[in-house]
């Protein structure tokens, strides 16, 4: 599966990067691919040359995003074999169809369509009203776009989060889980670091204990005037995609922590109906 020729000198310092990241030997690397720990020592220091078979054998034994298996490949001097296609495109059709069903039948409940990077892909009608309530424009454009940046940005949500402590907390806490194993170049560790520079930002978010289960999920508490809501999420993705577009989306679906603001949700969908 492999040959000895020279390998692209990008290759080897790349799997060396993904493989730090994942926090892998040589040696376990080398087990999860059967394949020898020479072999991997070679490839790394470019005196041996993967074949394209090899790559993704690799790739795989490190758990890599589609994404990243095309930039391994890419490194190695082969094209990429999972292809990204826009969303709109009509191959993606039953895609789209499948989130907007999903969007649609969670009314009167708020849910959004995500980017890996956070970035807000479509909404459904409740997300667009609760936004609407809480966040009066004019307003920076990275709040409409990012959920993230909506949270610790001082124009968007941030000032009507009571517990923004716990819940910053919490998502900073899952970012960095995420970050730790991609490269430092990765969206994750960007917008990690973009997060932590707003200003008020405790410096204590950056000391992330590893150590310390994650928690599941947190609630977010909302306040403005007299309305107050309480709201817990979940994030859905697609099953085994092949595409790079359907595998980095997902749904996170909102849902009323208690009986008042269920009420609420109901009560404001209604009142559009009307």
């Amino acid at each position: 599966m492999h040959s000895t020729s020279t390998a692209p000198a990008g290759f080897g310092p790349l799997l060396r990067q993904w493989r730090a990241a994942r926090r892998m030997s040589q040696q376990q690397l080398a087990i999860d691919s059967e394949v020898s720990t020479r072999h991997i020592s070679y490839v790394e220091n470019g005196k041996s040359c993967p074949s394209r078979e090899m790559v993704l054998v690799l790739a795989s034994a490190l758990d890599l995003p589609l994404r990243e298996r095309n930039s391994l490949l890419s490194a190695a001097g082969f094209a990429p074999v999972y292809r990204e296609t826009n969303l709109s495109a009509p191959e993606m059709l039953p895609v789209r169809q499948a989130f907007d069903t999903i969007l649609s039948h969670h009314e009167p409940y708020p849910a959004i369509v995500l980017t890996r990077a956070w970035d807000i892909v479509s909404m459904n009608e409740a997300f667009t009203r609760l936004f609407a309530f809480f966040i009066d424009p004019p307003f920076d454009s990275i709040v409409a776009q990012n959920v993230m940046h909506s949270l610790f940005h001082p124009q968007g949500v941030r000032p009507y989060v009571t517990n923004w402590e716990e819940v910053a907390g919490f998502l900073i806490d899952r970012l960095y889980r995420e970050s730790i194993v991609e490269l430092e170049t990765s969206e994750s560790r960007k917008l990690f670091d973009a997060l932590l520079a707003y200003p008020n930002v405790p410096s204590r978010m950056r000391e992330v204990d590893l150590s310390r289960a994650p928690r599941v999920c947190v609630t977010v508490n909302l306040e403005k005037g007299d309305t107050r809501l309480s709201l817990f999420s979940t994030l859905t993705t697609l099953g085994t995609p092949l595409d790079v577009t359907a595998q980095e989306l997902r749904i996170e679906s909102y849902f009323p922590a208690d009986d008042s603001t269920g009420e609420w949700l109901r009560k404001s969908a209604a009142s559009v109906a009307n």
